[in-house]
């Protein structure tokens, strides 16, 4: 149902003061009814928050790479937090956003258009001025009677908030990516050293057997298996030069540089492990996670969108204005104007269950969401509770393999003793050496699957941080949520 009635001057009263009387009752009328559905069922499908199982001591803050030590680390992450592409991508996504926000707010103001056309009839007739000049101008403004416009750019900004979460996460991830790609290169380049070192000795190995050979000590079958051992090590050493070629180019697009210039890389060594941080309370985690609150903004946006299709179910109220110029000669336009005021109230009636559809579609959209916020949570706490017992197990492992590796280094030494001696066959001697080899590099790569859980559990903790993109207001929408 549409009522249009125009606004008339009363002449005892005078045009403005009809005009503001009318502003102000239409503003009464919209306090009064606003009645916009509030937040509601927002809480994670979870029952209660249980603490985790295991803990450490340390504080773990934003910038969790610092605990390494490692001033080559922290110049990489520095540098790419402003040379990533993919990271600078995702903040004008952000920045898109925003704007997207300010569009929607826009709707809370009247629009004013301006128009102007003029036109000469020729030949000019003699009874009318051939020329015919006209100014108008047309405003309207819908009266916000049940909050669905501030709805709208509730769930525009919650939006916008979720996609500055996602860069946060993206920032994050970003960092642990390249802790772990400089570490693992530093691995690789320690087991080239090791494969190198090992090569030496195999070749002086074979001398010496070469040597036995001659004098009748020692079968030609040895040679031949030492000669293999040592084209198995060559092997790894050209694995390992590939895997250093391989991650030198990963970081470098990490750093947003191209992987032809190279790397200046410095001596390095893999990090010592600081103590088992303190993991803290599952509540601190949902509200320091990057990952958890886009979740939930993602949630805060379905629901004022529900709240939204709910609201365009009612009556809009709109007002309009109109003026206009008009003569047939410049030089009286302003002598000849008028203008207009309207009132339309649109009520929706039949829709063929349209309204009704949308209003079902959003609540099934904020019904998923909830449950992706739950998920989210859910896989938070698995992290957490996967890297603590991985970090408490591999500190195991690494102490057997050690302690196999003195075994095998104490086992070798009579062995080779009592080879020379004529007491062992060589090929428990090749045999060791080859087990020591394989230990020494099996301890390395247990190192950094160390480095590496012990990075996972730092990522799983942290949340953001300063990546040298800030944006005006600090706290938000769903930080005040959360605070609440």
């Amino acid at each position: 149902m549409v009522k249009n009635n125009m606004v008339r001057v009363n002449p005892k009263i005078g045009r403005w003061q009809n005009l503001w009387i009318f502003v102000c009752i239409l503003s009464v009328g919209a306090l009064y009814f606003n009645c916009s559905p509030k937040y509601s069922n927002l809480s994670p499908p979870i029952e209660d928050f249980q603490e985790f199982r295991a803990s450490g001591d340390t504080l773990v803050s934003g910038k969790w790479w610092e605990v390494f030590n490692d001033e080559k680390l922290n110049t990489f992450i520095d540098t790419a937090m402003h040379s990533n592409l993919n990271l600078a991508a995702r903040w004008q996504q952000f920045i898109a956003s925003r704007a997207s926000v300010r569009s929607q707010t826009s709707n809370r103001w009247p629009t004013l258009e301006a128009s102007a056309q003029t036109a000469r009839t020729l030949p000019e007739p003699d009874f009318v001025g051939g020329e015919n000049t006209q100014l108008g101008f047309f405003s309207s403004y819908e009266v916000d009677l049940w909050g669905r416009i501030g709805t709208a750019i509730d769930a525009e900004t919650f939006r916008s908030e979720a996609s500055y979460f996602d860069y946060e996460a993206l920032s994050l991830s970003l960092s642990a990516e390249i802790a772990t790609t400089w570490y693992q290169l530093q691995a690789a380049k320690e087991q080239l050293q090791i494969t190198e070192d090992q090569i030496k000795t195999n070749e002086a190995i074979i001398k010496l057997i070469r040597s036995r050979f001659v004098g009748g000590q020692i079968r030609a079958v040895d040679i031949l298996r030492q000669a293999q051992l040592l084209e198995s090590t060559k092997e790894q050493k050209i694995i390992f030069e590939t895997n250093v070629q391989l991650l030198e180019n990963q970081l470098s697009v990490l750093l947003g540089k191209q992987p032809q210039l190279g790397i200046s890389m410095e001596e390095s060594t893999m990090p010592n492990i600081p103590e088992l941080p303190d993991t803290g309370l599952p509540l601190e985690l949902v509200r320091r996670r990057p990952d958890v609150k886009q979740s939930f903004a993602l949630l805060l946006a379905a629901d004022r969108d529900m709240a939204s299709a709910v609201q365009s179910k009612y009556p809009r109220l709109s007002l309009s204005g109109r003026g206009q110029l008009r003569s047939n000669n410049f030089d009286n336009l302003f002598d000849n104007w008028a203008y207009s005021l309207a009132g339309n109230l649109l009520a929706p009636v039949f829709y063929g269950g349209r309204l009704n559809a949308e209003v079902d579609r959003t609540t099934a959209i904020k019904e998923q969401r909830l449950y992706e916020y739950g998920q989210a949570t859910l896989v938070a706490f698995r992290e957490v509770e996967d890297a603590m017992v991985q970090d408490v197990q591999q500190t195991a492992r690494l102490e057997n393999i050690q302690r196999q590796l003195e075994l095998a280094e104490k086992s070798n030494k009579q062995l080779r003793v009592e080879f020379l001696n004529g007491f062992s066959p060589y090929l428990d001697v090749l045999l060791g050496l080859d087990q020591e080899q394989q230990l020494r590099r099996d301890l390395v790569f247990a190192q950094l699957q160390h480095v590496q859980i012990r990075i996972a559990l730092y990522r799983a903790l942290a949340g953001g941080f300063d990546t040298g993109r800030n944006i005006e207001d600090k706290q938000s929408k769903v930080d005040e949520l959360y605070e609440q």
